[in-house]
């Protein structure tokens, strides 16, 4: 990686890694609450529903969490959600994830709720780092890029950030792995990070480790430069 390659990623997280981020990002559901698990749980099921057109995805949160006024913690604790997404139901609630969908998360999260004071505790119940003891209690591949996840631990690991919580004391922002989407993979290509735009684990880990040469310690930090830039620029450099 050239000198400048790094000035200039540097450069770019700087612009974004602000609060200013935060409106009209998904993060901004978790961000209206101040309890661990209600972060934890509208911040989970945000960051599943992140996928496609920002502005649906907005909106389809806002209804979830309609639902869920005016704690998701005790949402889940109460069981109204078993009214609320029928395990049977296989309707869409947002594109490919259906109400039952929703019934089996929200049915993971009782049980972590029910028998541990957070989801953060609950996970140290599997193996592995972050992404994969949070693919294991959801059941989904550890195989796969899982953007949607690895945003999630982005949200909860980082400390000392305007933008992410880092209530998550017990893991290491070293250990997390790039959100990898298309303005993620297209920019980190278009600056040699990796050979190829590719959406695999593989090139996640690829461009994770090329950042924490720029951001050691905090390779998702980079997350800001690339993502941010990219979407600011659709067109490219």
């Amino acid at each position: 990686m050239t000198e400048a390659v790094v000035r200039q990623l540097r450069a770019w997280a700087e612009e974004y890694h602000r609060a200013s981020f935060i409106p009209g990002d998904p993060v901004s559901f978790p961000h209206r609450y101040v309890r661990k698990q209600d972060i934890e749980t509208s911040g989970l099921l945000t960051a599943l529903m992140s996928f496609g057109n920002r502005t649906q995805i907005l909106r389809k949160a806002a209804a979830l969490h309609k639902l869920m006024e005016p704690s998701p913690y005790r949402y889940v604790l109460s069981r109204r959600w078993m009214d609320d997404f029928s395990p049977s139901d296989k309707r869409s609630f947002y594109r490919m994830l259906s109400y039952a969908d929703f019934h089996a998360v929200y049915a993971r999260l009782y049980d972590a709720y029910t028998a541990y004071d957070s989801l953060e505790e609950a996970l140290f119940a599997y193996p592995g780092i972050p992404m994969e003891k949070l693919c294991a209690f959801l059941g989904v591949s550890a195989k796969s890029p899982q953007k949607k996840l690895n945003m999630f631990l982005r949200w909860m690991v980082r400390k000392a950030s305007p933008v992410d919580f880092g209530i998550w004391t017990r893991f290491d922002s070293r250990d997390l792995i790039i959100p990898l989407d298309t303005h993620v993979c297209r920019v980190a290509h278009a600056l040699g990070l990796v050979s190829s735009e590719s959406f695999s684990l593989c090139n996640a880990r690829r461009i994770t480790q090329a950042l924490s040469e720029v951001f050691p310690g905090d390779p998702c930090l980079g997350d800001f430069a690339l993502f941010g830039y990219g979407v600011n620029h659709p067109q490219g450099r």
